[in-house]
């Protein structure tokens, strides 16, 4: 086969009613190959030498989408004439596209978002059907192809393309679209705050007798919460049991997360507790939105309420982290309270995370309460929960500074067994201290130590750490 002569490119589409029916697609085989759109006569060569090398005669529609995805997809400059391609292809007395070519042009086209191509693509499908409904039945992929070109055109907000997309899809498949279609229209309109036209369209899913599902319900309450319309919401939600559709747990995070944000702080705490009502598992989310919540409205101490009567119901989550709020505790100077909701989570299974009680260290440091810092760092250690280096050795030079230099080598010894490799500021810091509290053997000991880890670079350093050592007698 010779590829000599490709279509002229189509005119400009016009506008499209939703309700209009499709016009057919109007292929121009006779037309001269250099009047084609943003194509070179060098890229018009290239895409004829892989034809003619690539695409025999008389392929079939698996032939031409292998060749595009061979051949052409990843091409720079080749990959723009797939349209142009299926074009030819429909021109030729021995083709017939079907869903093969039907798919792969809608998505290619809709992935790369040349829309106005794309429509012409699905008035075609809609005049042009694929052979596998020739007979009774429509053809099954149908429905998934032009669910491609609906998101897409939802996704920028194209929504005549969208409707006309969704009538011309309803037509060609048998029986009632699935709800997921309608939900793709009712998440655009949401999306572009066209909040009339979603409830509208939720109106036609019910009119269509398409039942709808617990993410039509959840994208209608968002758009009701962004929008500060919180009486629709809940009224939305009260709909949404009625029709018998169980909310889920982005149902009422969603509910919960809008209410906090605009200030409502006890409906956003009820909402929580109605999930425990329901017997709806808290998520990790559902806590984060709650405790976030409670602290930019100014309730941290009512967020550690909350998390402990969670703890106590047996409802908080295990992947829970607190470290967002024990931050928030010792940045307000509420250290106290920040341990004592550590010890309660933890005490009840809800071990923190490292982070969080490296915040806690360091929050506990800054107020000088060095005893509960090494208390917590200890029980840290035992529980496999390692610090970072540089948090751990601050520790161990407040321990030194206060004459406990023992105690913070004992605290070396254990987190060396946990999996914490101490480095030479480790050993330094111990060093010092002994030699503070006048003890040479055990810093000379350390120092040997340091020798057999090759952590002493020089004999200057060496000579140094000796020398702090000397400076004391021993007891």
């Amino acid at each position: 086969m010779v590829f000599k002569r490709l279509p002229r490119p189509l005119p400009k589409p016009p506008t499209i009613h939703p309700d209009a029916p499709p016009a057919p697609l109007q292929l121009l085989a006779d037309s001269s190959a250099s009047t084609l759109i943003s194509a070179t006569k060098n890229q018009l060569s290239q895409l004829n030498y892989l034809v003619k090398a690539h695409l025999k005669p008389s392929f079939t529609t698996q032939d031409l989408v292998s060749f595009c995805k061979r051949h052409i997809h990843h091409h720079p400059s080749l990959t723009h004439l797939d349209f142009h391609l299926f074009c030819y292809a429909a021109s030729l007395d021995t083709f017939r596209h079907d869903h093969f070519t039907f798919e792969w042009m809608v998505c290619s086209l809709a992935n790369s978002h040349r829309f106005d191509s794309l429509n012409y693509i699905i008035q075609f499908i809609a005049s042009n059907p694929c052979p596998c409904s020739d007979g009774i039945f429509s053809c099954p992929k149908m429905e998934t192809i032009l669910r491609c070109a609906i998101f897409a055109y939802c996704r920028v907000g194209r929504f005549n393309d969208a409707f006309f997309a969704f009538d011309t899809m309803k037509r060609l498949i048998d029986g009632k679209p699935n709800a997921a279609l309608y939900n793709i229209m009712i998440h655009g309109f949401v999306k572009f705050r066209h909040m009339d036209k979603a409830l509208d369209f939720y109106q036609r899913m019910i009119k269509d007798r398409v039942k709808p599902d617990v993410i039509t319900f959840n994208t209608l309450i968002s758009g009701y919460c962004k929008n500060s319309q919180f009486e629709l919401a809940l009224e939305m939600f009260k709909e949404m049991k009625d029709k018998g559709c169980v909310p889920n747990v982005i149902s009422f995070n969603t509910l919960m997360n809008g209410f906090l944000r605009e200030g409502k702080v006890d409906e956003g705490i009820g909402v929580a507790y109605e999930m425990i009502e329901l017997q709806c598992e808290l998520s990790t989310v559902s806590c984060e939105i709650l405790v976030d919540g409670l602290c930019e409205n100014g309730r941290i101490m009512k967020a550690c309420d909350l998390l402990v009567d969670f703890c106590r119901k047996g409802v908080l989550p295990s992947q829970f982290d607190s470290f967002g709020l024990i931050a928030r505790l010792c940045g307000s100077g509420n250290v106290g309270r920040a341990l004592e909701l550590v010890d309660e989570l933890w005490g009840r299974g809800n071990a923190p995370s490292s982070i969080a009680c490296t915040t806690l260290v360091e929050g506990l440091r800054e107020r000088k309460r060095i005893h509960e810092a090494y208390t917590l760092l200890e029980k840290m250690l035992r529980e496999a929960i390692l610090p970072d280096i540089v948090t751990f050795n601050c520790l161990l030079r407040d321990m030194c500074d206060s004459g406990r230099a023992v105690e913070a080598n004992k605290l070396r010894l254990l987190a060396f067994g946990k999996g914490l490799d101490p480095d030479s500021m480790t050993y330094k810091i111990l060093i010092y201290g002994y030699a503070k509290e006048a003890r040479r053997k055990e810093g000379e000991a350390l120092v040997d130590e340091m020798l057999d880890r090759g952590l002493i670079p020089d004999i200057a350093s060496y000579n140094g750490l000796m020398n702090r050592l000397a400076k004391r007698n021993t007891k």
